[in-house]
């Protein structure tokens, strides 16, 4: 257990570099249309969970909290209808229809006020859908890239927990995010707490279509908000392998299948849809320069040395595995050495859906 003092270090460490910023219609309304239709032309896509996550261990040290006291964790528990599918990667628009949203001279513009930043390129555009929706996510950081560890190139739960640790802050990847919902759901916004896990939360008020805030997620605590009718938000048959795609037969109709069984329909006033985009900045041309040469780089030795030695320090004994990427033991003991337990406040409005331990069980 971590003490009260610990606990609030590393809560003051996860603080963007401003407060989020709300802008309103970001993106024209050919833009959404033209968002929207790489989803359908492109589909099928899987769910957020089955992406991004080998274990149950690797899912929680993204997360922020801890599970109940004897529960056993599968993927199981926080699974909830939520696709997701990338637009660009590696600084590079992956479908021509949407290059414009991708080069956007104005996010360019907003990632380099947020930071008051001389530079900035587009690194990253993806998007998650769903229809009714549950959310279990007591609240999370998006992916930090560290110079050397990156989210291409590291698994999500590392750079997660360095992110939560505070240790490596000096090889952080300056980064702004222009994030958008197009939701119609009255109760539907987004919580994130900027002063810290231990602070108060805020809320982008619902409804959220084509809202949006510019952010520094990587070290924001944050989380989406549960939406549509509760009846509906967990499909009966939803498994690691569904799969959400366009209806063939209506231009207006969205279907999650597993394996041949449709086990949803929605209509496109149904869904809630988030647009991520993520610019790498650079506060002068010294520090453009360090990020792309190489010349400061972190090495996986260097991470867990510097993890070892700090929770020493700290009276934790842990030793490094043959496989420290997947040990699914270190990555629960790393994890909990630097988690503070969760928020410890949510918006009355926004509460935490409960997990699914009864159905994993």
């Amino acid at each position: 257990m971590l003490d009260q003092a610990t606990k609030q270090r590393l809560s003051d460490n996860l603080r963007p570099a401003a407060p989020p910023l709300e802008i309103d219609k970001p993106y024209t309304e050919d833009q959404h249309r033209r968002l929207l239709g790489v989803v359908r032309e492109h589909a099928p896509w899987k769910l957020i969970l089955a992406q991004h996550f080998a274990s149950p261990e690797a899912l929680i040290a993204t997360l922020s909290g801890t599970l109940p006291q004897g529960v056993t964790p599968t993927l199981d528990m926080w699974l909830t209808p939520t696709f997701r599918g990338f637009y660009a990667n590696y600084s590079t628009a992956l479908y021509p229809e949407i290059q414009d949203c991708f080069y956007n001279e104005a996010f360019i513009g907003h990632a380099k006020k947020y930071w008051n930043a001389q530079y900035a390129k587009p690194q990253m555009m993806l998007f998650n859908v769903n229809g009714p929706c549950a959310n279990t996510d007591p609240g999370h950081l998006d992916t930090p890239s560290f110079r050397g560890i990156r989210y291409e190139n590291s698994p999500t739960w590392l750079c997660s927990v360095m992110g939560k640790s505070g240790l490596f802050n000096k090889y952080l990847i300056k980064m702004a995010q222009v994030i958008t919902w197009f939701s119609h759901d009255a109760g539907s916004g987004f919580t994130y707490w900027p002063n810290g896990p231990l602070g108060e939360p805020q809320r982008l008020i619902p409804p959220v279509y084509n809202r949006g805030v510019v952010v520094q997620n990587e070290m924001l605590v944050h989380r989406g908000e549960a939406n549509g009718p509760v009846d509906q938000r967990r499909p009966k048959g939803l498994a690691l392998n569904s799969l959400f795609s366009g209806d063939p037969a209506d231009k207006d109709g969205w279907l999650v299948k597993t394996d041949d069984q449709v086990i949803a329909r929605y209509r496109t006033d149904d869904l809630r849809f988030l647009v991520h985009w993520s610019a790498e900045v650079f506060e002068d041309f010294a520090e453009l320069k360090k990020n792309m040469d190489g010349s400061d780089n972190l090495t996986y030795d260097q991470v867990f040395e510097t993890f070892i030695k700090d929770l020493r320090a700290r009276g934790i004994s842990l030793n490094v595995p043959a496989d420290p990427l997947s040990d699914r033991e270190f990555i629960s003991t790393l994890n909990a050495a630097y988690d503070i337990g969760g928020p410890v406040r949510y918006p009355a409005e926004a509460p935490v859906d409960t997990l699914n331990i009864s159905q994993a069980a």
